[in-house]
């Protein structure tokens, strides 16, 4: 948790920066800054948007992420069942959709807009390069997290990572829950003891690398929706950023539930991914006399973010989501239920692909 903690510190840090960013005076500045308002400019009605939209915003993403967290106490949402599988497939469509139909067309927007120099802008594909190189780093944060941990952060007497017992409901990695059964450590992690404990692992590399990059995506959001004060683009964003949180929500909740974290761990991630966007949007009003987001600064900074937070977006959706399922033994023994779940992730793909014409 602290390495999130510090890479949220960080995003949050390089979004600062945007702040210093004094608006140019230059005349193409001024027809990039005139350009962006689109003829709708409103400060007291976008200001009343702005907080409607804290309010809704904060409540789909707790409503989207706590979903999963529940389905405990329902028998036919536990993460053993058919209908949790179909619907984690729909959140993961989401999650895909988000990365290539939001995140990364906003920022070939960014790095290609007109307000920035052609040299070297747009001379090179900077998106798709930090897109790619950010797939790359999800890989390497992924594969050298679990070597790591393999290696020591296992506790071959306590069963556990880094000495963890089950506590406030936090399964160490030698007691996976397994048909209401616990499987008990075994010497050298042999058998199935061991796949289960690397299969917990995993679930917990993967929550918290998936939460970054939503944060980071969140973050950005939200801090252009608080910088902005055209009514006509803040009205219908609303709605489908509450809808993206909802769904959103969805997806990470499910992996932070088979991740199988203590109560304490949950309430933050529950906590960062629900504030994020809200927190961009007020830092985004704050920053609204002194942030321009056409400004090459802020587009450059913006633009790179996205493009970061695409790439790893899309491998998570990708490669830890969609793959480690489908290729997993329970979709590949039931070909009704690998078809039902590609379903559900055509839906959740297109239904986010849908709103991409108005956020």
């Amino acid at each position: 948790m602290a390495s999130f903690t510090e890479s949220n510190a960080i995003t949050i840090s390089l979004i600062l920066i945007l702040s210093f960013t004094l608006p140019a005076s230059t005349s193409a500045q001024q027809q990039c800054d005139s350009a962006s308002t689109g003829g709708c400019h409103d400060e007291a009605k976008s200001l009343q948007l702005k907080l409607i939209a804290i309010f809704s915003i904060l409540v789909a993403s707790m409503i989207g992420v706590c979903l999963p967290l529940f389905s405990r106490t329902i028998p036919a949402l536990m993460p053993d069942r058919d209908l949790f599988v179909v619907i984690k497939a729909f959140a993961s469509g989401v999650i895909l959709a988000t990365g290539y139909m939001h995140v990364l067309p906003d920022s070939f927007n960014d790095l290609m807009s007109d307000c920035l120099p052609i040299n070297p802008w747009k001379k090179f594909p900077f998106t798709t390069f930090v897109a790619m190189l950010s797939a790359l780093l999800t890989l390497m944060i992924d594969s050298f997290a679990m070597s790591y941990y393999k290696k020591h952060g296992f506790d071959r007497k306590g069963g556990g990572v880094d000495g963890e017992k089950v506590n406030n409901g936090e399964r160490g990695l030698g007691n996976v829950e397994n048909g209401g059964a616990h499987v008990g450590h075994c010497d050298g992690f042999n058998g199935g003891a061991n796949d289960k404990d690397s299969m917990l692992l995993r679930n917990r590399v993967v929550a918290q690398v998936l939460e970054i990059g939503i944060v980071v995506h969140s973050v950005v959001i939200g801090l252009s929706m608080g910088a902005s004060n055209n009514p006509c683009t803040i009205r219908p964003l609303i709605a489908a950023l509450c809808f993206h949180q909802l769904f959103e929500g969805m997806g990470l909740g499910g992996c932070i539930l088979q991740a199988e974290y203590g109560m304490k761990i949950k309430a933050i991630l529950v906590f960062f991914f629900s504030t994020t966007t809200p927190f961009g949007i007020v830092l985004g009003i704050g920053l609204s006399n002194v942030y321009s987001e056409s400004s090459p600064t802020a587009l450059i900074v913006v633009g790179l973010l996205n493009a970061s937070s695409a790439g790893l977006l899309n491998y998570m959706a990708l490669v830890d989501l969609l793959a480690a399922d489908f290729m997993g033994p329970k979709l590949q023994d039931s070909m009704r239920l690998q078809a039902w779940s590609f379903i559900a992730v055509l839906l959740g793909a297109g239904g986010m692909s849908l709103m991409a014409k108005w956020a």
